[in-house]
């Protein structure tokens, strides 16, 4: 298998070698993916191997990011244990151990047959967010490369995840091979429980004036003046990591295909993957067909929605019209509209992965809506009254099911599997916020009672 990195533009189609550092096309400033030519029988190979490969103590096995190897093979041909712990980058196996369930109350919420309807915790990796699944892989290429120093713009959960992968490779390097942390956010625009955790792990955070738009253009700038290596998604390498969510969904199907995936859209980094990762899995017969997947922004940072389902936008084979993002961004600048929703994780206004979340569109006839931060708390409630837990964007995956439901455009009795980003601690405030307004229709009000048995046992 040969492993290469080449530009989305149709027009352009430049290639660059694997260890390339590049966040786009030199030639036309376009995204790059990472590409593969496989050699000999594929769908045989995985099988075989993906049958062998039992939880047992070997980490690269039981990583839910490694264990897919051969579909991100980018760094080459290993064969034992010693040459992947001195290739892959892992914590300790704990990345990507998630796997699709039923929610029975989640299922009868949206108006779904609950035999046919799963959600996918991705909150459950150890930073507590699908990011983990992505750093994973760019972490790897990270150190193919050498990298001293690593960077990104988040609200949060991109965040978290580079810092715990850093300070976990440094933990195990000689001193002058340990790599530094660094993260630009914008004013206030990060939860507490995530800041918590880069702060944590010891990653150096540079707060600026603005939003993530703002912090990730300037992110861009100085890894291009520092020489430090970008941990955003514009990296095609943390989407190969990504891509194994999608992987997993299948395993956990006995790799039956459902009829729909649905996500939140922010940065659209989990959706561009996602569609890569169908249409390789097609391309080697690991699948005959690809599911629709739908794409749900939110209210306050719709994007994708405006562009898709008021301008026309489409990936049009690759030959985008850069004119309509243009006048849109241009619209937003002189308007000042400014990304507002109490889903931090997805309050974006310019993501970075648009062109590749079109060509997903493209390739699963898929769908993008949005929905209220009302509609997404109130999800988001439903979730916790199943007894498991979510952040605010991971609410827009099940109140967008609810309202493509209601729209006729999911069929109720369609196998339908929702992917939830983030854990329900990365935002402590929103779920207090939440649950301390009566007026909210899943509101649990704490009940205030005087130090008294008596007036306690009357409550109860």
């Amino acid at each position: 298998m040969e492993a290469y990195q080449k530009c989305i533009n149709p027009e352009c189609g430049t290639i660059y070698d694997i260890r390339e550092v590049l966040s786009a096309c030199r030639s036309c400033d376009n995204l790059l993916d990472v590409e593969y030519r496989w050699g000999g029988d594929m769908f045989r190979l995985f099988k075989d191997l993906l049958q062998t490969r039992v939880r047992t103590n070997h980490i690269y096995d039981e990583s839910g990011v490694w264990r897919f190897r051969e579909l991100l093979q980018f760094m080459g041909r290993m064969d034992t244990y010693d040459e992947m712990s001195s290739k892959l980058v892992t914590l300790d196996g704990a990345e990507g151990n998630t796997k699709p369930f039923h929610l029975q109350k989640v299922a009868e919420y949206v108006g779904i047959n609950p035999k046919g309807f799963y959600l996918q915790f991705e909150g459950s990796n150890p930073t507590g967010s699908f990011k983990d699944n992505g750093m994973a892989s760019a972490f790897t290429h990270a150190k193919m490369v050498g990298a001293k120093k690593v960077a990104c713009a988040s609200t949060g959960n991109t965040a978290s995840s580079m810092a715990a992968y850093a300070a976990n490779e440094s933990a195990y390097q000689d001193p002058n091979q340990r790599m530094e942390a660094i993260l630009f956010m914008g004013s206030g625009k990060i939860a507490k429980g995530k800041l918590a955790q880069s702060l944590d792990s010891g990653a150096r955070v540079i707060q600026i004036e603005g939003d993530f738009d703002d912090a990730m253009a300037r992110v861009q700038e100085v890894s291009k003046c520092k020489k430090i290596y970008l941990m955003n998604s514009l990296n095609p390498f943390r989407l190969e990591g990504q891509k194994t969510i999608m992987y997993r969904v299948l395993e956990g199907l006995n790799w039956q295909v459902p009829d729909w995936i649905v996500c939140p859209g922010g940065n659209l980094g989990n959706a561009s993957a996602f569609g890569k990762a169908f249409l390789e899995l097609k391309e080697l017969n690991l699948i005959n067909r690809v599911p629709r997947i739908a794409i749900i922004n939110a209210e306050g940072a719709r994007t994708l929605d405006v562009l898709v389902n008021q301008k026309g936008l489409i990936w049009n084979n690759g030959y985008v019209d850069n004119l309509i993002i243009a006048d849109y961004y241009n619209f937003m600048d002189r308007e000042n509209i400014k990304a507002r929703t109490i889903a931090s994780a997805i309050e974006i206004n310019r993501p970075v992965n648009l062109k590749k979340a079109l060509r997903t569109l493209a390739i699963s006839d898929g769908v993008v809506t949005t929905v209220s931060d009302e509609e997404m708390l109130d999800a988001k409630a439903i979730i916790g009254i199943n007894g498991f837990g979510c952040e605010p964007a991971s609410g827009a995956t099940v109140a967008g099911i609810k309202r493509l439901v209601e729209l006729g455009i999911i069929n109720q009795s369609e196998l339908v599997v929702g992917i939830l980003t983030g854990n329900q601690l990365k935002d402590p405030d929103a779920t207090l916020f939440y649950h301390s307004n009566p007026s909210n229709r899943f509101a649990n009000i704490p009940i205030m009672v005087p130090n008294n048995l008596e007036e306690i046992l009357r409550v109860l």
